[in-house]
């Protein structure tokens, strides 16, 4: 079934989203479909996944991947590439998420301006959202976007560092490690 030609608000998408082969975003009454990722975006956000999910060992926080879906109030509903959990209502949950404290989006050329933009500013209303971090696996930038004792986001650019600090959970994570398998094996 194609996506829908009306307007829908967030239970009637479910209901659709929920018996679709593919996958698709919802943004204030709008659906959008879930296109295939390009090798690099998927090597980053491995990566970025397999960094967290052991640094994450033991510990009462879960990471995620693009399968689950995060909901952000009765307006939205994503699939973040990877996210991060501590909240015991997330960690009993099936399939929607409410509460990340670590989002991260891995950029392409089309979802770029739309991660940067409407979907940050869905994101910030997480109240527990602490770090918001966009990945150009092209330019091998990093920028983390980390909420302050004021509740503001501010800009931290990793891009050029040795590594990208997540104070979210408490990670330091080598660039290296970031962009590790984007250059094809030599032939």
């Amino acid at each position: 079934m194609g996506l829908p030609s009306a307007r829908l608000d967030l239970s009637a998408f479910l209901e659709w989203e929920n018996v679709q082969t593919d996958r698709n975003e919802y943004f204030r009454g709008e659906v959008f479909a879930m296109v295939g990722a390009r090798r690099v975006h998927g090597i980053v956000a491995g990566n970025m996944f397999g960094a967290l999910l052991s640094h994450l060992r033991g510990q009462p926080c879960r990471a995620f991947t693009e399968s689950y879906k995060v909901q952000v109030g009765d307006d939205a509903m994503f699939y973040p590439d990877v996210f991060v959990t501590c909240d015991r209502r997330d960690l009993a949950t099936e399939m929607i998420f409410r509460h990340p404290l670590l989002v991260v989006e891995v950029l392409s050329e089309g979802t770029q301006s739309f991660d940067r933009g409407l979907k940050f500013a869905a994101y910030r209303q997480i109240d527990a959202l602490r770090e918001y971090v966009l990945i150009d696996p092209d330019l091998k930038r990093c920028e983390v976007y980390r909420r302050n004792e004021r509740g503001n986001f501010e800009l931290l650019d990793f891009s050029g560092s040795e590594a990208m600090v997540l104070d979210s959970v408490g990670l330091t994570l080598p660039m290296a490690e970031v962009f590790d398998g984007l250059a094809p094996p030599a032939a």
